[in-house]
């Protein structure tokens, strides 16, 4: 350190040779050594109408659902700046990015809205099941959970054309994308479902927790959250259980960082961070008193989620 410091004077009385007597004085090598550490403002928050539930990464932007304004919001991703608000059907929830369109779940009409992510602008509207939960992508069709029917329907993402429907477990939420397979956490069966993606046929059903409501994939694993029993469940592939982790009261969402999985704990108020590989537990990060995280999402720097009144960059 003293080496340090004494380069940076020597830099530092370089620099200033030749300036006003009155220059050289505002800097003082010695104050360095009394600067003191502070704890930095890890959150940022920004008021939606509504009541934000749900969050959605675009590669530039973010987009949160309201599920009482019948609305979407697109934030910009590098500080929060709302960029626009654009009307969708009625209690939006789930969103997904297709690398063109927003792809919303509207449960109150029980159909999806894609926008166009260039300027929120109607692309298309189309029916599906009851209760449009959740959205995931497979690179070319939209799936989407229809809760109130216990069913999955599947959309050409390039015109919203139904493809078919198939039948999943009991109050499906849930679903996440492996690469190959769609799994579907279904909140009234206590367990998941795994539909083969090129055709929807039923490839197996995996007990995990009580309530189960979210799903992500780690590149290799799937995590389910159980919203009744206060953990997640790590399965295989394969569907074999692989681990459970406690984490906080009621989760909810899950999100994947490249190497941690990150849970919204709904009646907490809080993120818990996992390590992905093994589960340890890296950190409980509070939003605040008053908030209820529900949706989440990563935008490949930070970690942002939906809090029933607040959007929150972590």
């Amino acid at each position: 350190m003293k080496r340090f410091l004494f380069a940076a004077t020597i830099v530092m009385a370089t620099t200033m040779v030749g300036a006003p007597a009155h220059a050289q004085l505002k800097f003082d090598p010695n104050q360095v050594a009394i600067l003191r550490w502070y704890k930095a403002n890890q959150t940022t928050s920004i008021f939606l109408a509504g009541n934000p539930v749900r969050v959605a990464f675009d590669g530039f932007s973010i987009w949160a659902t309201s599920i009482n304004s019948d609305q979407v919001t697109k934030l910009q991703a590098s500080d929060g700046t709302i960029l626009g608000t654009f009307p969708v059907g009625h209690n939006p929830v789930g969103v997904a990015f297709d690398g063109a369109h927003i792809w919303v779940a509207n449960q109150g009409d029980n159909n999806v809205t894609a926008l166009n992510a260039s300027d929120g602008s109607l692309f298309t509207t189309t029916l599906v099941g009851t209760q449009p939960s959740d959205i995931a992508f497979d690179g070319t069709n939209i799936w989407v959970t229809n809760e109130g029917s216990n069913n999955v329907t599947e959309l050409l993402a390039s015109n919203g054309n139904l493809v078919q429907t198939f039948p999943a477990g009991s109050a499906p939420v849930g679903i996440a994308f492996d690469g190959a397979n769609l799994w579907v956490a279904n909140a009234h069966g206590n367990n998941v479902t795994k539909l083969r993606a090129s055709d929807g046929k039923l490839l197996g059903t995996f007990a995990v927790g009580s309530v189960p409501i979210g799903v992500a994939f780690d590149g290799t694993n799937i995590w389910v959250t159980n919203s009744g029993s206060n953990n997640v469940t790590k399965l295989s592939q394969t569907g074999t259980t692989l681990g459970t982790f406690a984490v906080g009261t009621s989760p909810r969402a899950l999100a994947f960082d490249g190497v941690n999985i990150w849970v919204t704990n709904a009646n907490s108020g809080t993120v818990t961070k996992l390590l992905a590989s093994n589960g340890a537990n890296l950190g409980i990060f509070s939003l605040g008193p008053g908030t209820a995280p529900v949706g989440i999402a990563f935008d490949g720097a930070n970690i942002w989620t939906a809090n029933e009144g607040t959007v929150s960059k972590l």
